[in-house]
Protein backbone atom coordinates (compact mmCIF):
# COMPACT_ATOMS: atom_id res chain seq x y z
CA UNK A 1 0.00 0.00 0.00
CA UNK A 2 1.22 3.50 -0.81
CA UNK A 3 1.19 5.93 2.34
CA UNK A 4 2.95 9.03 2.86
CA UNK A 5 3.64 10.33 6.42
CA UNK A 6 3.93 13.76 7.30
CA UNK A 7 5.84 14.16 10.36
CA UNK A 8 3.65 16.10 13.15
CA UNK A 9 3.81 16.41 16.76
CA UNK A 10 2.10 12.94 17.15
CA UNK A 11 4.49 10.82 15.03
CA UNK A 12 7.58 12.54 16.59
CA UNK A 13 6.31 11.93 20.21
CA UNK A 14 6.06 8.49 19.34
CA UNK A 15 9.65 8.46 17.96
CA UNK A 16 11.25 7.31 21.13
CA UNK A 17 9.63 3.80 21.14
CA UNK A 18 11.03 0.17 21.33
CA UNK A 19 12.25 -0.25 17.70
CA UNK A 20 15.97 1.05 18.43
CA UNK A 21 16.30 -1.58 20.80
CA UNK A 22 15.42 -4.63 18.10
CA UNK A 23 18.55 -6.60 17.58
CA UNK A 24 20.39 -6.23 14.08
CA UNK A 25 20.55 -9.92 14.09
CA UNK A 26 17.02 -10.36 14.41
CA UNK A 27 14.83 -12.75 11.85
CA UNK A 28 12.60 -10.13 11.18
CA UNK A 29 15.43 -7.57 10.01
CA UNK A 30 12.89 -5.82 7.69
CA UNK A 31 11.68 -4.31 10.53
CA UNK A 32 14.80 -2.71 11.46
CA UNK A 33 15.48 -1.48 7.88
CA UNK A 34 11.61 -0.25 7.53
CA UNK A 35 12.18 1.43 10.73
CA UNK A 36 14.62 3.81 9.13
CA UNK A 37 11.28 5.69 8.35
CA UNK A 38 10.99 6.08 11.97
CA UNK A 39 13.93 7.85 11.91
CA UNK A 40 12.49 11.13 11.31
CA UNK A 41 10.25 10.76 14.81
CA UNK A 42 13.50 11.35 16.47
CA UNK A 43 15.92 13.38 14.95
CA UNK A 44 15.58 16.60 15.49
CA UNK A 45 12.17 19.31 16.00
CA UNK A 46 8.32 18.85 15.67
CA UNK A 47 6.30 19.99 12.43
CA UNK A 48 4.17 22.27 14.79
CA UNK A 49 7.58 24.17 14.70
CA UNK A 50 7.65 25.20 11.30
CA UNK A 51 4.31 26.48 11.30
CA UNK A 52 3.37 29.80 13.24
CA UNK A 53 0.53 29.42 15.95
CA UNK A 54 -3.21 30.09 14.77
CA UNK A 55 -2.17 29.86 11.27
CA UNK A 56 -5.69 29.45 9.08
CA UNK A 57 -4.55 30.48 5.83
CA UNK A 58 -4.00 28.49 2.39
CA UNK A 59 -0.77 30.44 1.74
CA UNK A 60 2.74 29.55 1.76
CA UNK A 61 5.02 29.05 5.04
CA UNK A 62 8.49 29.23 5.36
CA UNK A 63 10.47 27.19 7.84
CA UNK A 64 12.66 29.52 10.19
CA UNK A 65 15.40 27.67 10.54
CA UNK A 66 15.40 25.61 7.36
CA UNK A 67 13.88 27.61 4.58
CA UNK A 68 11.87 25.31 3.69
CA UNK A 69 8.44 25.96 2.37
CA UNK A 70 4.96 24.46 3.48
CA UNK A 71 1.79 24.26 1.56
CA UNK A 72 -1.43 22.79 2.01
CA UNK A 73 -2.37 19.52 0.57
CA UNK A 74 -4.77 20.29 -2.01
CA UNK A 75 -7.45 22.47 0.23
CA UNK A 76 -6.79 20.03 3.14
CA UNK A 77 -5.61 21.20 6.37
CA UNK A 78 -2.42 18.98 6.40
CA UNK A 79 0.67 21.14 6.07
CA UNK A 80 3.34 19.48 3.90
CA UNK A 81 7.07 20.61 3.06
CA UNK A 82 7.17 21.63 -0.94
CA UNK A 83 10.02 18.90 -0.97
CA UNK A 84 9.20 15.38 -0.37
CA UNK A 85 11.39 12.14 -0.29
CA UNK A 86 10.37 9.04 -1.99
CA UNK A 87 11.32 5.54 -0.85
CA UNK A 88 11.62 4.09 -4.32
CA UNK A 89 15.71 5.28 -5.16
CA UNK A 90 16.05 3.31 -2.08
CA UNK A 91 14.85 -0.18 -3.08
CA UNK A 92 15.90 0.89 -6.86
CA UNK A 93 19.72 0.94 -5.92
CA UNK A 94 19.59 -1.29 -3.21
CA UNK A 95 20.59 1.51 -0.69
CA UNK A 96 21.92 -0.21 2.27
CA UNK A 97 20.20 0.67 5.71
CA UNK A 98 23.28 3.50 6.89
CA UNK A 99 22.98 5.57 4.22
CA UNK A 100 19.16 5.39 3.96
CA UNK A 101 19.23 6.81 7.22
CA UNK A 102 21.67 9.35 6.19
CA UNK A 103 19.28 10.18 3.62
CA UNK A 104 16.14 11.00 5.87
CA UNK A 105 18.49 12.79 8.47
CA UNK A 106 19.40 14.85 5.36
CA UNK A 107 15.83 15.24 4.60
CA UNK A 108 14.53 15.99 7.87
CA UNK A 109 17.12 18.55 9.23
CA UNK A 110 16.54 20.33 5.46
CA UNK A 111 12.59 20.67 6.60
CA UNK A 112 11.33 17.88 4.99
CA UNK A 113 8.32 16.55 6.66
CA UNK A 114 6.71 14.09 4.01
CA UNK A 115 7.93 10.53 3.51
CA UNK A 116 6.45 8.81 0.59
CA UNK A 117 6.79 4.91 0.80
CA UNK A 118 5.08 1.45 -1.15
CA UNK A 119 4.43 -1.86 -0.62
CA UNK A 120 4.91 -2.60 -3.74
CA UNK A 121 7.81 -1.87 -6.34
CA UNK A 122 10.46 -2.81 -8.90
CA UNK A 123 8.06 -6.03 -10.34
CA UNK A 124 5.50 -6.35 -7.39
CA UNK A 125 7.80 -7.61 -4.70
CA UNK A 126 7.63 -6.35 -1.48
CA UNK A 127 9.84 -3.10 -1.65
CA UNK A 128 11.28 -3.81 1.75
CA UNK A 129 14.28 -4.82 0.19
CA UNK A 130 17.27 -3.33 1.58
CA UNK A 131 20.75 -4.03 2.10
CA UNK A 132 21.88 -4.26 5.81
CA UNK A 133 24.85 -4.01 7.72
CA UNK A 134 26.22 -6.65 9.33
CA UNK A 135 29.11 -6.98 12.28
CA UNK A 136 31.53 -7.18 9.92
CA UNK A 137 30.23 -3.57 8.38
CA UNK A 138 29.73 -5.46 5.03
CA UNK A 139 26.60 -4.71 3.54
CA UNK A 140 24.28 -7.78 2.47
CA UNK A 141 20.84 -7.87 0.80
CA UNK A 142 18.03 -8.22 3.69
CA UNK A 143 14.73 -8.96 2.15
CA UNK A 144 11.18 -9.17 4.38
CA UNK A 145 9.92 -12.94 5.11
CA UNK A 146 7.06 -12.36 2.71
CA UNK A 147 8.39 -12.84 -0.74
CA UNK A 148 5.05 -14.08 -2.25
CA UNK A 149 3.72 -11.64 -5.24
CA UNK A 150 1.84 -8.40 -3.76
CA UNK A 151 -1.80 -8.78 -4.76
CA UNK A 152 -2.66 -5.97 -6.55
CA UNK A 153 -5.63 -3.75 -7.46
CA UNK A 154 -7.76 -1.65 -4.81
CA UNK A 155 -10.14 -4.28 -3.26
CA UNK A 156 -11.21 -3.46 -0.58
CA UNK A 157 -9.40 -6.77 0.68
CA UNK A 158 -6.25 -5.27 -0.48
CA UNK A 159 -6.79 -1.76 0.54
CA UNK A 160 -7.25 -2.54 4.24
CA UNK A 161 -4.74 -5.42 4.45
CA UNK A 162 -2.15 -3.78 2.65
CA UNK A 163 -2.74 -0.60 4.43
CA UNK A 164 -2.20 -3.10 8.33
CA UNK A 165 0.35 -4.59 6.94
CA UNK A 166 2.31 -1.14 5.70
CA UNK A 167 1.54 0.19 9.31
CA UNK A 168 3.57 -2.94 10.92
CA UNK A 169 6.20 -2.73 9.10
CA UNK A 170 6.46 1.02 9.43
CA UNK A 171 5.93 0.50 13.45
CA UNK A 172 3.07 3.29 12.95
CA UNK A 173 -0.47 3.99 14.56
CA UNK A 174 -1.32 5.39 11.44
CA UNK A 175 -0.22 7.56 7.86
CA UNK A 176 -1.46 10.63 7.03
CA UNK A 177 -2.60 10.22 3.58
CA UNK A 178 -2.63 6.51 1.95
CA UNK A 179 -2.56 6.58 -1.71
CA UNK A 180 -4.86 4.39 -4.42
CA UNK A 181 -1.59 3.24 -6.95
CA UNK A 182 -3.28 3.05 -10.42
CA UNK A 183 -6.93 2.97 -11.09
CA UNK A 184 -8.23 -0.64 -10.72
CA UNK A 185 -10.80 -1.31 -13.65
CA UNK A 186 -11.50 -4.34 -11.88
CA UNK A 187 -13.11 -2.83 -8.76
CA UNK A 188 -16.58 -0.41 -8.26
CA UNK A 189 -15.62 2.83 -7.40
CA UNK A 190 -18.19 2.88 -4.73
CA UNK A 191 -16.13 0.07 -3.36
CA UNK A 192 -12.36 2.04 -3.07
CA UNK A 193 -13.99 5.23 -1.82
CA UNK A 194 -15.79 3.27 0.93
CA UNK A 195 -12.88 1.64 1.38
CA UNK A 196 -10.47 4.17 1.71
CA UNK A 197 -13.30 6.50 4.45
CA UNK A 198 -13.34 2.83 6.45
CA UNK A 199 -9.21 2.91 6.89
CA UNK A 200 -10.06 6.75 7.41
CA UNK A 201 -12.70 6.21 10.14
CA UNK A 202 -10.67 3.11 11.82
CA UNK A 203 -7.89 5.81 12.74
CA UNK A 204 -5.26 3.95 9.83
CA UNK A 205 -4.94 6.88 7.75
CA UNK A 206 -5.92 10.92 8.32
CA UNK A 207 -6.40 11.09 4.44
CA UNK A 208 -6.45 9.43 1.10
CA UNK A 209 -5.33 10.17 -2.72
CA UNK A 210 -5.06 9.27 -5.64
CA UNK A 211 -2.16 8.22 -8.00
CA UNK A 212 -2.09 8.32 -11.84
CA UNK A 213 -5.92 8.73 -11.87
CA UNK A 214 -7.05 10.82 -14.72
CA UNK A 215 -9.32 14.07 -14.26
CA UNK A 216 -12.51 11.87 -15.05
CA UNK A 217 -11.27 9.09 -12.63
CA UNK A 218 -10.71 11.67 -9.78
CA UNK A 219 -14.26 13.17 -10.23
CA UNK A 220 -16.17 10.06 -10.10
CA UNK A 221 -14.62 8.61 -7.00
CA UNK A 222 -15.57 12.51 -5.68
CA UNK A 223 -18.90 12.08 -6.70
CA UNK A 224 -19.21 8.46 -5.40
CA UNK A 225 -18.06 10.38 -1.78
CA UNK A 226 -20.56 13.00 -2.28
CA UNK A 227 -23.62 10.55 -3.24
CA UNK A 228 -22.74 8.11 -0.10
CA UNK A 229 -21.64 10.86 2.28
CA UNK A 230 -17.90 9.07 1.84
CA UNK A 231 -14.64 10.82 2.10
CA UNK A 232 -13.44 11.70 -1.35
CA UNK A 233 -9.40 12.24 -2.12
CA UNK A 234 -7.49 15.14 -0.99
CA UNK A 235 -4.45 14.90 -3.86
CA UNK A 236 -3.69 13.52 -6.73
CA UNK A 237 0.30 11.94 -7.76
CA UNK A 238 1.68 12.97 -11.03
CA UNK A 239 4.32 12.68 -13.12
CA UNK A 240 5.52 16.88 -13.49
CA UNK A 241 8.88 18.01 -14.97
CA UNK A 242 9.94 20.28 -17.86
CA UNK A 243 9.06 18.04 -20.61
CA UNK A 244 5.53 16.60 -18.85
CA UNK A 245 3.43 19.46 -18.32
CA UNK A 246 -0.44 18.90 -19.30
CA UNK A 247 -2.09 17.08 -16.89
CA UNK A 248 -0.52 18.96 -13.66
CA UNK A 249 -0.87 22.66 -15.45
CA UNK A 250 -3.97 22.22 -17.53
CA UNK A 251 -6.35 19.34 -15.41
CA UNK A 252 -5.45 19.13 -11.86
CA UNK A 253 -5.94 23.11 -11.56
CA UNK A 254 -9.40 22.69 -12.61
CA UNK A 255 -9.97 19.56 -10.02
CA UNK A 256 -8.21 21.91 -7.52
CA UNK A 257 -10.61 24.73 -8.13
CA UNK A 258 -13.54 22.34 -8.39
CA UNK A 259 -13.11 19.70 -5.56
CA UNK A 260 -10.56 20.89 -3.48
CA UNK A 261 -7.97 18.30 -5.29
CA UNK A 262 -3.95 19.00 -4.92
CA UNK A 263 -0.87 17.89 -6.93
CA UNK A 264 1.83 15.73 -5.49
CA UNK A 265 4.27 15.49 -8.00
CA UNK A 266 7.36 13.11 -8.78
CA UNK A 267 10.27 12.79 -10.88
CA UNK A 268 10.94 16.75 -11.24
CA UNK A 269 14.46 15.44 -13.26
CA UNK A 270 12.36 13.08 -15.53
CA UNK A 271 13.87 9.95 -14.63
CA UNK A 272 17.37 11.61 -14.45
CA UNK A 273 16.99 12.77 -18.05
CA UNK A 274 17.27 16.41 -16.56
CA UNK A 275 20.23 15.64 -14.59
CA UNK A 276 22.26 16.23 -16.93
CA UNK A 277 24.31 12.78 -16.54
CA UNK A 278 22.77 11.10 -20.10
CA UNK A 279 24.35 14.70 -22.05
CA UNK A 280 27.51 12.52 -23.27
CA UNK A 281 25.85 9.19 -23.23
CA UNK A 282 24.47 6.49 -21.29
CA UNK A 283 26.89 6.16 -17.77
CA UNK A 284 27.31 2.26 -16.74
CA UNK A 285 25.96 3.52 -13.11
CA UNK A 286 22.61 4.96 -14.47
CA UNK A 287 19.38 4.03 -14.14
CA UNK A 288 18.91 3.84 -18.07
CA UNK A 289 22.36 1.08 -17.89
CA UNK A 290 19.36 -1.43 -16.03
CA UNK A 291 18.11 -4.33 -18.14
CA UNK A 292 14.57 -3.14 -16.75
CA UNK A 293 15.13 0.36 -17.60
CA UNK A 294 15.78 -0.30 -21.31
CA UNK A 295 13.11 1.92 -22.29
CA UNK A 296 14.85 4.80 -20.53
CA UNK A 297 17.59 4.42 -23.11
CA UNK A 298 16.02 4.20 -25.90
CA UNK A 299 13.95 7.03 -24.98
CA UNK A 300 17.12 8.99 -24.16
CA UNK A 301 18.83 7.73 -27.88
CA UNK A 302 15.88 8.19 -30.01
CA UNK A 303 16.05 11.75 -32.21
CA UNK A 304 13.20 13.05 -29.33
CA UNK A 305 15.34 12.37 -26.68
CA UNK A 306 18.70 13.77 -28.59
CA UNK A 307 16.19 17.16 -28.93
CA UNK A 308 15.66 17.16 -25.22
CA UNK A 309 19.30 17.29 -24.12
CA UNK A 310 20.10 19.76 -26.66
CA UNK A 311 17.11 21.69 -24.85
CA UNK A 312 18.95 20.96 -21.44
CA UNK A 313 22.17 22.70 -23.17
CA UNK A 314 20.06 25.79 -23.06
CA UNK A 315 18.68 25.68 -20.09
CA UNK A 316 21.87 25.52 -18.40
CA UNK A 317 22.77 28.55 -19.56
CA UNK A 318 19.64 29.81 -18.15
CA UNK A 319 20.84 27.38 -14.46
CA UNK A 320 24.23 28.85 -14.90
CA UNK A 321 23.04 32.90 -14.47
CA UNK A 322 20.95 32.02 -11.85
CA UNK A 323 23.80 30.16 -10.02
CA UNK A 324 22.36 26.94 -9.68
CA UNK A 325 22.48 24.12 -11.11
CA UNK A 326 20.20 22.58 -13.72
CA UNK A 327 18.69 19.70 -11.15
CA UNK A 328 17.62 22.75 -9.11
CA UNK A 329 16.48 24.63 -11.97
CA UNK A 330 14.13 22.02 -12.68
CA UNK A 331 13.15 21.56 -9.20
CA UNK A 332 12.60 24.80 -8.46
CA UNK A 333 10.51 25.31 -11.91
CA UNK A 334 8.16 22.71 -10.54
CA UNK A 335 7.93 24.59 -7.20
CA UNK A 336 7.34 27.73 -9.10
CA UNK A 337 3.20 26.39 -10.40
CA UNK A 338 1.59 26.70 -6.61
CA UNK A 339 -0.87 24.19 -7.76
CA UNK A 340 1.81 21.78 -6.64
CA UNK A 341 1.47 20.67 -2.82
CA UNK A 342 4.77 19.01 -2.82
CA UNK A 343 7.68 17.69 -5.12
CA UNK A 344 8.95 14.42 -4.23
CA UNK A 345 12.15 13.93 -4.95
CA UNK A 346 14.24 10.44 -5.83
CA UNK A 347 17.74 10.33 -4.84
CA UNK A 348 20.40 7.55 -4.19
CA UNK A 349 23.50 9.57 -2.38
CA UNK A 350 23.50 12.43 0.04
CA UNK A 351 24.94 15.00 -2.64
CA UNK A 352 21.90 14.29 -4.82
CA UNK A 353 20.00 15.34 -2.16
CA UNK A 354 21.59 17.98 -0.64
CA UNK A 355 21.75 19.27 -4.00
CA UNK A 356 18.10 19.48 -4.91
CA UNK A 357 17.22 20.42 -1.51
CA UNK A 358 18.79 23.53 -2.86
CA UNK A 359 16.43 24.65 -5.73
CA UNK A 360 14.45 26.15 -2.24
CA UNK A 361 16.61 29.16 -2.50
CA UNK A 362 16.35 30.02 -5.82
CA UNK A 363 12.64 29.32 -5.94
CA UNK A 364 12.75 33.44 -5.73
CA UNK A 365 14.59 33.88 -8.79
CA UNK A 366 12.19 31.85 -10.78
CA UNK A 367 10.41 34.87 -11.81
CA UNK A 368 7.80 35.16 -14.85
CA UNK A 369 10.69 36.34 -17.31
CA UNK A 370 13.07 33.17 -15.84
CA UNK A 371 9.78 31.08 -16.43
CA UNK A 372 9.24 32.79 -20.11
CA UNK A 373 12.50 32.54 -21.18
CA UNK A 374 11.83 28.37 -20.12
CA UNK A 375 9.15 28.50 -22.19
CA UNK A 376 10.77 29.52 -24.97
CA UNK A 377 13.68 27.30 -24.90
CA UNK A 378 11.20 24.25 -24.09
CA UNK A 379 8.32 25.03 -26.43
CA UNK A 380 5.73 22.68 -24.90
CA UNK A 381 3.36 24.55 -22.79
CA UNK A 382 0.31 23.84 -22.67
CA UNK A 383 -2.68 26.08 -24.41
CA UNK A 384 -6.31 26.48 -23.76
CA UNK A 385 -6.64 27.21 -20.28
CA UNK A 386 -5.77 29.96 -17.71
CA UNK A 387 -2.19 29.49 -16.30
CA UNK A 388 -2.54 27.99 -12.78
CA UNK A 389 -0.40 31.16 -11.01
CA UNK A 390 -2.71 33.85 -13.05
Amino acid sequence: MQVSIACTDHHLKRGNGDHSKQSATSPNVVNQARAKFRTVAIIARSFGSFTPRNHISLKESTGKHTGMKYRNLGKSGLRVSCLGLGEFFFVLFLICVCVAEQLMTIAYEGGVNLFDTAEVYAGGKHAYTLLHKRKDNKCVPCVGSNRAETERGLSRKHIIEGLKGSLQRLQLEYVDVVFANRPDSNTPMEEIVRAMTYVINQGMAMYWGTSRWTAMEIMEAYSVARQFNLIPPVCEQAEYHLFQREKVEVQLPELYHKIGVGAMTWSPLACGIISGKYENGIPETSRASMKSYQWLKEKIVSEDGRKQQAKLKELGHIAEKLGCTLPQLAVAWCLRNEGVSSVLLGTSNPQQLTENLGAIQFLPKMTSHVASDIDHILGNRPYGRKDFRS
